[in-house]
């Protein structure tokens, strides 16, 4: 495997962009400079994030996202960063 996060990760198993290996080995989010938590999808070049909107779900059960634009950084947690 790569020591590099995909350019595009999304954590909703329907998405053409989810890899569960990826994710497994645990793929952290620097947005803008801040540690995000709640992203559930992510393009590093063309620059957004999708953040998850509290706990509210749309009528098809997905959570709720709004997208940001700004400079995204993705790290592997394992490589001993925060």
């Amino acid at each position: 495997m790569s020591d590099t996060p995909p350019d595009r990760l999304s954590v909703n198993p329907a998405s053409p962009h989810h890899d569960e290996a990826v994710l497994a080995r645990g793929v952290g989010i620097r947005f803008k400079g801040e540690e995000k938590t709640n992203v559930e999808e992510y393009c590093v070049s063309e620059g957004w994030v999708r953040l998850a909107v509290g706990n509210r779900v749309d009528r098809k059960g997905n959570q709720l996202t709004v997208k940001l634009q700004g400079p995204v950084e993705p790290y592997f947690k394992d490589d001993g960063e925060a």
